[in-house]
């Protein structure tokens, strides 16, 4: 019956619809295999033309190695990712294992694996952890960190298997790319990336540009203007818009301004206009503790689906310098982008992706649609006994934060283990105040101390222990229940408030009830929360009673799904549309680098030049040598060709920052005009290309010791730099661009592109 089921969804082509019948069997059949193999000494070398035995055989390698016997399910969740597939696994079911067994499997087919993790912490623990296992079975395994040497990245990548974060792979892609020579090259051919916290990867970080960037000069020193915006009122200068994610000077406010600075006409001086909108927008929709951090003297961003904060991540160079401008801080370093590739993008190069995760089955349209992945539903080892209560609503928040604490000293006298989740940094230490006030000892983990995130955790399922924490309790780390506790009920689980993404609730969810263990959850809502006054405004909520400030009716179960779905609609079609525009970017940077490869590695360079001007192409080779001269051009190409994409690179963001406002008069379709004019610009770039480097050439000095760069013009930056972009900090493009033309012009100011 359960097959029937298993095909009939496969059929309907539902959410988690991959059948698993087939890989069920394989683990059934590797049963058979088990005792023959633990007889043996020395186990086999694995076949992978015979599933059943492979599976076998890495069972046995892990309970001699790792004294762990995987369930039949993780060599399910196995075979899904050998098939392609990304595996839903609840929390505690052992996804590191089985993302371990699959990357064996890959690399015995000979194939090159990339297991993408995170975070560099969790990359070095999974590959020491699962180390052992990797060599019983006959592979190599690698990692690498931030602070990884490139020989020591270089002898990561040539293992079978190599552990790395998300970032630091796309970082090593993007130094490869302005490589002057193939000896300096570290990224090989892509062939398969597993990737941990699948969802996490590929959708909430899918659109993060990772950047690659000339150091230039200091940022702009942004003080006097951000002085000038802390003076402002708020209804009274400026106004915020509905869903808070814009802001505009008024008529009063623009006055203001203009008297401040001198009696300048603002809209007639477009730098000054920015800088003031940057100021702007860093002092009222940019929240210290939320968004950022203040830490060690710099800004440093929070991860809003992680909690986590963003290693060497930033806001476009304006808007950062606003921020450090804002909180006092010395300006960052700013640089020339050199290149740069989404997260999406960057995993898309691989021919063949599969992953793990324990909520896949809400983003599966998104993984189809964007990356060709379909779900693959592993069940539990143990069925889930986790109780799951209703939602609390209140109606205001003032009343839900005085039920919470009432409720968590109730279940604490108990000694009940109790784990709370907050929605961001400031609300995780709010209530550890409140808690402290009535007498609760806590212990807090968010952003701040999110080093100490292992040994927390890890203490979270004690008796009688109270952790508050922001989402980043949701990843990582087991919770194991301590003496007594199953006798309690387990970890109790309160969500303080709703995310905006219901799988980041469902993570949060999914730290109680771990393989098979008694655990409850609930969540504390308030119609009050951003999720229902940005995304339901509308609605019309329903009374709240006198007395608990508790919200009865059904309707306000509704209000807040309904706000949740809004939002998670948003944000899907965010992704959507700035897939629609990288996508042109992406496909013309792939046709760069194969050009640039045939360069790099090759004699097209000097073989154009030759072609183009044979005269000087014989002087030369009669002076100084061919190999010489061919080493000349090959710099001569490369330098012109990276420059060029730079100059596009840039040409394109300004044509983004632009194209909506063609379509307000519904003539053109923005999308159509940004690939009209990418097509053409493309076209220029590689004429471009041809014609300086002929230029160069016809003039560059060329001698026995080869050339002469900065003689001849050819210069490139002193140092690089990588981070991440912090893309569409307020809304879409579109949004606020259209604001920008409707509203009079109190309310005119210039767009914040992304």
């Amino acid at each position: 019956m359960a097959s029937i089921s298993q095909l009939i969804r496969n059929l309907l082509d539902r959410p988690g619809s991959a059948n698993i019948s087939p890989f069920q069997r394989v683990a059934t059949q590797a049963g058979a295999h088990e005792d023959r193999l633990k007889e043996l000494d020395e186990l086999p070398p694995p076949r992978m033309g015979d599933l059943p035995e492979f599976c076998a055989i890495a069972r046995e390698a892990a309970r001699r190695t790792l004294d762990e016997r995987p369930f039949d399910v993780q060599l399910v969740g196995a075979l899904a990712l050998l098939s392609g597939q990304v595996a839903e696994m609840a929390t505690g079911e052992g996804k590191t294992l089985s993302g371990a067994i699959a990357a064996a499997g890959h690399a015995l087919r000979g194939r090159r694996v990339h297991v993408i993790s995170v975070n560099d912490y969790l990359a070095r623990r999974d590959a020491e952890w699962m180390g052992p296992l990797y060599e019983a079975l006959g592979v190599s395994v690698g990692w690498i960190s931030q602070s990884s040497t490139p020989e020591e990245r270089r002898e990561a990548y040539a293992k079978n298997v190599m552990y790395a974060s998300v970032s630091e792979i796309g970082f090593d892609v993007l130094r490869d790319r302005i490589a002057t020579s193939a000896d300096d090259l570290i990224v090989p051919e892509p062939e398969v990336a597993l990737i941990d916290e699948a969802d996490s990867v590929l959708v909430d970080e899918a659109r993060v540009p990772l950047v690659l960037a000339g150091a230039a000069d200091p940022g702009l020193d942004s003080a006097e203007t951000a002085e000038l915006v802390r003076r402002l009122s708020r209804g009274y200068h400026y106004e915020l818009d509905d869903q808070g994610l814009n802001v505009f000077l008024t008529a009063k406010g623009t006055d203001a301004v203009e008297r401040a600075l001198g009696g300048i006409n603002l809209y007639e001086t477009p730098e000054v206009l920015t800088q003031v909108n940057l100021a702007l927008h860093a002092h009222a929709l940019l929240t210290r503790d939320v968004d950022y951090l203040v830490r060690d003297g710099r800004i440093q961003l929070v991860n809003q689906s992680r909690g986590r904060v963003a290693t060497l991540q930033r806001w476009p160079d304006g808007l950062q310098a606003a921020v450090e401008a804002k909180e006092a801080l010395p300006a960052s370093e700013t640089g020339e982008i050199l290149d740069s590739i989404t997260i999406q993008g960057l995993i898309r190069r691989y021919p063949e992706i599969c992953g793990m995760t324990g909520t896949a089955v809400a983003v599966e349209d998104q993984l189809r649609e964007f990356y060709g992945l379909k779900v693959a539903v592993i069940p539990p080892n143990r069925p889930n006994v986790r109780v799951d209560e209703p939602d609390r609503v209140f109606g205001a928040v003032v009343d839900m934060r005085m039920a919470l604490v009432d409720e968590i000293a109730r279940v604490h006298e108990t000694g009940r283990p109790i784990l709370i989740g907050t929605l961001d940094v400031s609300e995780s230490e709010r209530l550890a105040d409140d808690l402290r006030r009535e007498g609760l000892e806590c212990v807090v983990l968010n952003a701040k101390n999110d080093a100490e995130e292992a040994a927390i955790i890890a203490q979270a399922g004690q008796k009688g222990t109270i952790t508050v924490s922001t989402q980043m309790a949701g990843r990582g780390t087991d919770i194991r229940l301590g003496e007594g506790v199953a006798e309690l009920g387990g970890l109790y689980v309160i969500g303080a408030g709703r995310h905006a993404s219901s799988r980041l609730d469902d993570q949060l969810r999914g730290r109680a009830g771990r393989q098979g263990d008694p655990g409850g959850s609930v969540f504390y809502v308030s119609l009050e929360d951003d999720l229902i006054t940005q995304y339901a405004p509308h609605e019309s909520l329903p009374p709240a009673d006198d007395e608990t400030g508790v919200v009865r009716s059904k309707r306000a179960g509704y209000i807040v799904g309904h706000a949740q779905r809004v939002a998670e609609g948003t944000h899907l079609e965010i992704h959507r549309n700035t897939w629609r525009y990288t996508r042109l970017l992406e496909t013309q940077r792939a046709q760069v680098l194969e050009q640039r490869d045939k360069v790099l590695r090759g004699e097209a360079g000097g073989d154009a030049l030759a072609a183009a001007r044979p005269q000087r192409w014989e002087e030369l080779g009669a002076e100084v040598g061919d190999a010489v001269l061919r080493e000349a051009a090959r710099q001569i190409v490369l330098f012109h060709l990276d420059r060029c994409w730079t100059e596009h690179l840039g040409f394109m963001s300004d044509i983004r920052e632009g194209i909506h406002l063609r379509g307000l008069g519904h003539k053109l379709k923005p999308i159509d005009e940004f690939h009209r004019e990418g097509v053409a610009a493309y076209k220029q770039l590689l004429e471009e290309v041809e014609r300086r480097s002929i230029e160069t050439f016809e003039t560059a000095t060329i001698t026995a010791d080869g050339l002469d760069s900065e003689e001849s013009g050819l210069k490139r930056p002193t140092a690089t730099w990588t981070y991440l972009v912090q893309d569409n900090p307020f809304g879409s493009a579109f949004d606020r661009a259209l604001k920008n033309l409707v509203t009079p012009r109190s309310k005119r100011r210039q767009s914040l592109d992304d």
